[in-house]
């Protein structure tokens, strides 16, 4: 990513002149004029990082983790986007330095990421999605992105917070739990990427979790489903789940797509998808008409049917322009039929689908880990009403797949949730509504939680 190392270089090099600045007296002519020539000074360091000259490679992993990880102490306190990080990330920048002097260089070498906390890794660092109730848990294998990034050389410096279960745990919980919406379940990802807490990170998708969010100021790219490896990351709906790159410019998320994408033994949707990763990878459009030949369909209706002078309307019909200087093809004003009931989860039978596949994809999930506590969604609801103090459980937050926990397959039960009660309940038999709970099928009770 100039790969990244270089724009991060940048950036450590900005807050390095403005911490040095920032320690002459306030109102200072040495402060006035240093802060005049940072953009001068900055070109100039543009020019000799890439010039090849003596100073260049000063920047190392080394550094550029302390960097970021001094960032993260000062600023996630307070934004909470970075819910751990990585006991090695220092012992990963140190070799891949010590690989770099070696010249032996992949991809992404020695670049930090940041991964959410949904993403499995086989090291030291948890996999919960948010959940008190898989703190502990072990998995198996890294998750096929991981691998491919650990491939290439990236540094993994911890796990970025979420929606807990990726949004999936109760009707209105906010995104991030926080009452300034990110937007999407990514939360953490997107937060800590467009502070610089780190230059890139992974967010997963499963309805709108990288794309919304690519509407607060980064750069999100949601993969088609199979492009990247679903393998070991905690599942919502498989059909629809994808884990994309979350960056702060078009190039560094386009690098770290060009990593995680390919095939994965452990996901058959990859065999299909892998084969239409062109050639020499997706970097190659980087470059003036990288979009030739591309038809963009722009659908104005029903998302801005209102509002026309609106800064959002405005922001984007402004980069039509810079679409077209890349050689695509806009067609303005697409109509799609029956938008109204493709956006509609209940019209689509979105959310019946999701509702049950949660269920099955989670609870082979849970099965498959190496250690944990639970094995089954219903051990999950389970652990959260015994530990509600803990998981701050409420009438409101319980898990939307509550309905099918105990039930069957999960998806041959007719299920009901009052929005005036927050009651909700299986009807089964005589049609008479029955608390999950007392359905048959109960959960493993085998369980020592002190």
């Amino acid at each position: 990513m100039v790969r990244g190392v270089f724009g991060l270089g940048l950036e450590w090099l900005e807050e390095w002149i403005e911490g040095e600045s920032a320690k002459l007296s306030r109102g200072s002519s040495m402060e006035v004029a240093l802060r005049l020539v940072i953009p001068l000074l900055l070109l100039i360091l543009l020019v000799i990082l890439s010039s090849g000259s003596p100073i260049q490679n000063q920047l190392t992993s080394k550094r550029l983790v302390e960097f970021y990880l001094g960032k993260i102490q000062r600023f996630n306190p307070v934004l909470k986007g970075i819910i751990e990080v990585n006991p090695d990330a220092m012992y990963q920048a140190n070799k891949a330095d010590s690989e770099r002097k070696a010249c032996s260089l992949s991809g992404l070498h020695g670049i930090p990421v940041l991964l959410k906390d949904n993403i499995g890794t086989k090291d030291k660092l948890n996999t919960t999605a948010g959940s008190l109730v898989l703190l502990g848990s072990v998995v198996p294998r890294d998750a096929g992105v991981v691998a491919k990034l650990r491939k290439a050389g990236a540094v993994v410096l911890g796990k970025a917070s979420l929606s807990e279960w990726a949004n999936f745990r109760s009707l209105n919980a906010p995104n991030g739990w926080s009452a300034r919406d990110p937007c999407g379940s990514s939360s953490g990802s997107a937060i800590s990427v467009a502070v610089n807490l780190v230059a890139v990170a992974l967010g997963t998708e499963t309805d709108g979790s990288i794309l919304c969010l690519a509407s607060n100021s980064v750069v999100g790219i949601k993969p088609t489903v199979g492009l990247t490896s679903r393998a070991k990351v905690i599942p919502i709906l498989p059909r629809q789940d994808t884990i994309g790159p979350i960056g702060r410019t078009v190039s560094d998320a386009v690098y770290v797509l060009d990593a995680i994408a390919g095939f994965d033994y452990y996901d058959e949707s990859t065999t299909d998808a892998s084969k239409y990763i062109p050639r020499g990878g997706y970097n190659q459009f980087l470059k003036a008409c990288g979009l030739k030949g591309k038809r963009l369909g722009m659908v104005r209706n029903p998302f801005f049917i209102s509002g026309s002078g609106s800064g959002q309307v405005k922001a984007f019909e402004h980069h039509f322009q810079t679409l077209r200087q890349g050689c695509a093809v806009l067609i303005d004003h697409l109509e799609i039929a029956n938008i109204d009931v493709i956006l509609n989860a209940t019209l689509t039978g979105e959310a019946r689908t999701l509702l049950a596949e949660f269920k099955l994809s989670l609870n082979a999930y849970l099965k498959d880990l190496v250690v944990s506590p639970v094995r089954t969604l219903a051990d999950v609801i389970f652990f959260n009403e015994k530990f509600s103090n803990l998981v701050r459980i409420s009438a409101k937050g319980l898990f939307i797949s509550l309905v099918f926990a105990c039930s069957g397959r999960g998806s041959g039960a007719h299920s009901f949730y009052d929005y005036s009660t927050g009651i909700y309940g299986i009807i089964a038999g005589n049609d008479q509504g029955i608390w999950p709970r007392h359905l048959s099928g109960s959960p493993n009770h085998k369980w020592n939680w002190q």
